[in-house]
């Protein structure tokens, strides 16, 4: 599926490196409220300030990345990242992990704009995303499994992101230097496909905040609802990653043969239901097969969409705004998901959520259909205005 030497494996490792902290994001809040003194809705609202600031950074450098160098921003972000996460990782108060969440999170959010808008400009932009979720889902998988058995504390999760962003960071050396150009200094080309860009915007910010609500509280979910402990818990996320692995492969093997409509609308409303399962799961068995199947089916719907998003425009603006969105619901998840749980509890916010995704597959399944759709070419057929008067002229002298 993956040709080695065709494969941008820089990107693909650069993607990793900024996809890694949405994806720890249920281990990272619950280790901010068992290891330092906030309520669960208050680490919440740091993993929403975390993925906030990613957000922030892909708005920002959507259309700067040519102006300032993907190579230099790739470095400057993990190198953001490696301070900003493993800072909070050796920080005891409250405010400094917060400062180096909010550091690293920009540092992240940087490094997606950056593989985003390169992955953009790929001949097969959806199979270099594909190995970049798969690249992802491996990683997190293994913290998953392995930081429940390095004791107590907040830190362990933030390192794996700062130690990721220090692995990938040599690899940067090969990713092309983007010299500034006459073209890079001029005003950026209008966005193409405004309407539908704007309509995917706004629905994967409502995507990814149903994702992610569930996505912040499945970690409650399991130890407080379903009575499991946190090893087993760990273990129910790696198997569900690993079931997301094995999801994406598919997705790549399967590549455009499907379009792009039905992986996204169908897609989207078998996640719905697997929300709602999750949620109101009270044993290992419930709450295994709700995680496990939408961790399965979330990087497949994930991969279509921003294979869209980035078929809207080949400079990769689409797909940064787009994915920036994503991090603004994603951003919100947490949080939202703490107050709805407070206030309706699991049951009721799985029922919101999952209702929520159905409305919103709606619009995103239109925007796939008019993506799809082929267009005619355009032949332009030269003419030469002067042969009519030579043959007039040829034939009068005659």
């Amino acid at each position: 599926m993956f040709a080695p030497r065709t494969t941008p494996w820089p990107l693909v490792a650069l993607f990793t490196a900024g996809y890694l902290a949405p994806y720890l994001l249920p281990t990272v809040v619950g280790r901010l409220d068992s290891g330092l003194p906030l309520s669960p809705t208050q680490a919440g609202a740091v993993g929403s300030a975390l993925l906030l600031s990613s957000a922030s950074a892909g708005f920002l450098l959507a259309s700067r990345v040519d102006r300032f160098g993907a190579r230099r921003l790739a470095r400057i972000g993990l190198t953001l990242a490696l301070l900003g996460y493993g800072g909070a990782a050796l920080a005891h108060a409250v405010p400094a992990v917060v400062l180096g969440v909010l550091i690293g999170g920009f540092g992240s959010g940087t490094a997606t704009a950056v593989a985003a808008t390169r992955i953009a400009a790929q001949r097969d932009p959806h199979r270099t995303t594909t190995a970049g979720l798969l690249g992802v889902s491996a990683l997190a998988g293994a913290v998953y499994l392995t930081v429940p058995h390095l004791g107590p504390g907040h830190g362990q999760p933030l390192a794996a992101i700062a130690l990721t962003a220090l692995a990938v960071w040599p690899l940067t050396g090969r990713i092309p230097v983007d010299a500034p150009t006459v073209e890079s200094r001029r005003p950026a080309a209008r966005l193409p496909h405004r309407r539908p860009g704007l309509v995917l915007a706004a629905c994967m910010l409502c995507w990814s905040l149903a994702q992610n609500s569930l996505w912040g509280v499945s970690g409650r979910i399991g130890l407080t609802q379903a009575q499991l402990t946190e090893a087993t818990v760990g273990a129910v996320f790696a198997i569900a990653l690993g079931a997301g692995l094995l999801g994406v492969t598919g997705a790549g093997a399967l590549g455009p043969r499907l379009g792009l409509a039905m992986p996204i609308g169908a897609g989207t409303v078998l996640i719905a239901g697997c929300i709602a399962l999750s949620a109101s799961a009270t044993d290992l068995p419930t709450f295994a097969t709700g995680e496990i199947a939408w961790n399965t089916i979330y990087p497949i719907v994930l991969s279509y969409v921003i294979g869209l998003a980035a078929s809207l425009d080949p400079r990769g603006r689409w797909a940064v705004l787009v994915g920036s969105a994503a991090s603004l619901g994603t951003a919100a998840g947490p949080l939202a998901g703490s107050v709805l749980s407070a206030q309706a509890g699991f049951p009721v916010m799985g029922a919101v959520l999952a209702v929520g995704l159905l409305v919103v597959s709606v619009p995103m399944t239109a925007v796939a259909l008019r993506a799809g759709k082929p267009t005619l070419p355009v032949v332009e057929i030269p003419v030469d205005v002067h042969a009519g008067e030579d043959a007039y002229e040829a034939a009068t002298a005659a």
